[in-house]
């Protein structure tokens, strides 16, 4: 069961030590508090561990300090959907709302290569009007002989560009815990010029370790890849993982299904999953069409299978794009056969926005049914 406190309502103030005191006479229950720190307000919610059969939600309401109490399911604990549960379903992230009523586009460079394609690729995205974008410093690969990627060695320029540039978040793959200190440290000497959500590729989805460690950090949101060997039940279990350890910030990200189903699309396209999470859970949805197709193939229409998934997503209400853009995809060090070019960026964004536009038309369409 989860305690929703008042507003005003913190740890010193005198309700709160009030409300804590009763509940430790609770038999068989335990607390963990959790503080929920928005742009404008900061709320605390207190989570009730153990037997709460017992409890009656008419009971928990009435205690001092709190707001409404929510009684949840086994699953998903913490970044569930619960009957009747009404805790918000977003968050801000250095000036950037993700949630499942938003939409970002986050084109970008799969794996950094030098200094030059990154400006190239940073001015690209913010003439386009965009103000996220995705950089890969560390790739994990299948082959050890692959490029791995730069490191830490890249992370300065690529922080001071996109400071340069206004690019607020960039999404960047950790791989172990070292890099996470890599980032801040990074960030501190170039002075913060812009926000990073860590992502967790599907190799790392049940790395529990590394979901724990990378979960106690609150500063920056996390994007966690759906693991393309093991089942949505799994993968929304790593999630949990992370708020369970503190951060609440994440965003569960669809990239196709390891399987020769699929073919000859690099992966089984899984965005029919969208709505699916969205009804489970309170996270933002995130899809990459970039690696489920894996391909620059166009069907006879003459639009990329690229484009067609991503609109597949989008109009079933996806609320983030990661999506690979290179400025020459021939140079390219990782996935350069399935990145799109720049010059196809204005066209990119103008298609998503039509399958936005129809995915905000069919929910319209359906309030008004009733």
């Amino acid at each position: 069961m989860i305690l929703i406190l008042n507003s005003n309502i913190n740890e010193q103030s005198p309700e709160f030590r009030q409300l804590v005191a009763h509940l430790a006479t609770l038999p068989g229950i335990t607390t963990r508090v959790h503080t929920e720190r928005g742009s404008e307000k900061t709320l605390t919610e207190i989570y009730l561990i153990g037997n709460t059969k017992q409890l009656e939600i008419e009971d928990m309401q009435s205690l001092p300090g709190v707001e409404r109490a929510v009684r949840v399911s086994e699953e998903y604990r913490i970044l569930g959907r619960h009957k009747d549960d009404q805790r918000p379903t977003n968050f801000e992230y250095n000036g950037v709302r993700f949630g499942q009523d938003t939409l970002n586009v986050f084109a970008g460079l799969c794996a950094v290569d030098n200094r030059e394609h990154v400006e190239i690729m940073m001015k690209a995205v913010h003439d386009a009007g965009q103000v996220c974008t995705r950089m890969g410093a560390y790739k994990p690969r299948t082959s050890p002989y692959a490029f791995q990627g730069h490191g830490k060695n890249c992370l300065p320029y690529v922080f001071e560009l996109a400071g340069k540039y206004g690019i607020k978040v960039i999404a960047m793959e950790i791989t172990h815990e070292s890099h996470l200190n890599e980032i801040k440290e990074a960030l501190h000497q170039t002075g913060n010029p812009t926000g990073v959500m860590l992502q967790i590729g599907t190799r790392n989805t049940q790395n529990f370790e590394l979901l724990k460690i990378v979960g106690r950090q609150t500063e920056m949101p996390i994007l966690l890849k759906r693991g393309f060997g093991i089942t949505l039940d799994e993968s929304l279990n790593a999630a949990e993982y992370l708020a369970s350890e503190g951060n609440r910030n994440v965003v569960f990200g669809l990239r196709g299904m390891k399987t020769n189903m699929g073919d000859p699309h690099r992966n089984f396209v899984d965005f029919a999953h969208v709505p699916v999470v969205k009804r489970l859970t309170r996270m933002p949805i995130c899809i990459d069409p970039s690696h489920s197709v894996g391909s620059r193939q166009a069907s006879p229409d003459g639009i990329l299978d690229m484009m067609h998934v991503t609109a597949q997503g989008v109009i079933a209400g996806a609320n983030m794009v990661l999506v690979d853009f290179h400025p020459a995809p021939p140079k390219a060090l990782v996935d350069g056969p399935q990145a799109m070019l720049l010059k196809e960026l204005p066209y990119f964004l103008d298609d998503v926005q039509i399958a936005r536009e129809a995915y905000l038309k069919r929910v319209a369409l359906r309030e008004r049914q009733g």
